[in-house]
């Protein structure tokens, strides 16, 4: 393999859409996912109406790439090798001793090795991985704080919540809190793309590259948010659509389990296509289906995919695995460290958010979930200090060791790119390279400081 990584390589080029093309004001969509959840505790459930009051300082926990495990209502933060960094009870920090009493003397977490390895749901612990459930991290940990004994119903609570937000028919229907929100002011929440983004799809449709968009939003939430960040004009710029992709089973089950439908008034077919057999907007569906229809569209028996995906679990890990494709990780806390927002991004932020629109909670220091946490550290790297020992090690996160192991590369945003030409090479992820190189436009701080302490040992 390369050592470099090269658009122009590639036949065929996906996109995940939430996070990934449409970026979000994270502050403001963070506080309505919050509020939507915790609504809907305290009023179906019969929760504290305490959980809907929430200071600025409060999001400080609230930190991308956490598991809570359901069992003990602990929340932890997992070095590459499974050992736990740091770890709350609740919102409550664990110190070294309460770690090592909790976990033993090597401080491992048990279920490392199950969610390590194949990345599936457990009805044991939860892994917070993308900015749609994040909120729920902070809720989840606010929840414990008020139970006095933790035991399995609150998580079930927490996923009917989810469910009364997301689900499919919640968009149509105004149910919840989040979709009707969104949709009363979706420059509140959605950056549009920049120009530069524009142009950068449609040269790449025009160099012959087939273009794809997969998402596990359905149809109508999806049409929302393309029409506001890309124009009314959004399907021109994709091949082939997928929405409800229910994605990572998208990549890992085989087309009997999850068979395509097309879409009459965003309504799924209840008959499943036995194939994929010409470009359009499809619903669900399974990514073998897709693949020969994309030998189809490129004429060769073996099509060079890459995906943009924002996610671990649902992109990353099973684009890589199962479908063998390249990989590029949105990853926006490489500018919570150091690494510039791209002109068009500053550029748009100018435009949406004047200063009279700036909200109170930015004056009062509400901190952006991609920031660096005064609780957890940074998303890359942290501390160990073992127990009894003076000596503190830096160890990679297990996120940090994940983007490392299943990305051709990380960038902040696709705006970072948008205007480099697409034979540009990037250098790539790779184990015999320092953990500085496969980021662009440059590494975070926090690997940075790492590389040069290693290097200054030596």
């Amino acid at each position: 393999m390369s050592e470099y990584f090269s658009l122009s390589d590639c036949d065929v080029i996906g996109f995940d859409l939430d996070h990934t093309l449409c970026r979000y004001h994270l502050k403001e969509t963070s506080r309505l996912i919050y509020e939507s959840f915790a609504r809907y505790l305290v009023e179906h459930k019969g929760y504290d109406k305490d959980l809907l009051n929430l200071t600025p300082a409060t999001w400080d926990f609230c930190f991308k790439g956490l598991v809570v495990d359901l069992e003990d209502g602990n929340l932890v933060k997992l070095a590459e090798d499974g050992t736990v960094l740091r770890a709350t009870h609740g919102t409550s920090d664990l110190s070294t001793e309460e770690i090592i009493k909790h976990y033993g003397p090597k401080r491992e977490w048990k279920h490392f090795n199950s969610l390590n390895t194949s990345f599936t749901r457990s009805a044991k612990y939860y892994f917070y991985d993308n900015y749609f459930d994040l909120p729920g991290a902070l809720l989840c940990g606010r929840v414990v704080d008020m139970l006095h004994k933790v035991n399995s119903d609150f998580w079930k609570d927490m996923i009917a919540a989810i469910d009364h937000n997301y689900n499919t028919s919640a968009f149509k229907e105004d149910a919840g809190t989040y979709f009707p929100s969104v949709k009363r002011d979706p420059g509140r929440y959605l950056q549009p793309c920049s120009d530069s983004v524009k142009t950068w799809l449609r040269s790449m449709k025009n160099a012959g590259k087939v273009l794809l968009l997969i998402t596990s939003s359905h149809s109508d939430y999806c049409r929302l948010i393309c029409d506001h960040i890309l124009g009314k004009d959004f399907e021109e710029l994709f091949d082939v659509i997928i929405t409800n992709a229910l994605k990572p089973g998208f990549f890992s089950l085989v087309p009997q389990q999850r068979p395509f439908r097309t879409l009459v008034n965003d309504v799924e077919e209840s008959e499943g296509l036995p194939s994929l057999d010409k470009p359009g907007w499809y619903s669900q569906g399974n990514w073998l289906h897709l693949h020969e229809l994309l030998k189809t569209m490129t004429g060769k028996p073996e099509p060079k995919v890459v995906y943009f995906g924002d996610s671990l679990r649902s992109d990353m890990f099973p684009a890589s695995s199962f479908c063998k494709w390249e990989t590029v990780m949105i990853v926006e806390e490489m500018e919570g460290e150091g690494v510039p927002k791209s002109d068009a991004a500053k550029s748009n932020e100018a435009q949406v958010e004047p200063l009279e629109k700036k909200g109170k909670f930015e004056d009062q220091g509400m901190k952006t979930p991609s920031a660096v946490s005064k609780q957890w550290g940074s998303y890359f790297v942290d501390v160990y200090k073992s127990g009894g020992e003076d000596e503190e090690s830096q160890k990679l996160t297990w996120c940090c060791h994940c983007i490392h192991k299943y990305s051709a590369m990380a960038i902040p945003s696709v705006e970072h790119i948008a205007d480099l030409p697409l034979d540009y090479k990037f250098p790539r992820f790779s184990p015999d390279k320092p953990c500085t190189t496969g980021y662009y436009p440059r590494p975070p701080d926090s690997l940075l400081k790492r590389c040069q302490m290693i290097t200054s040992r030596t």
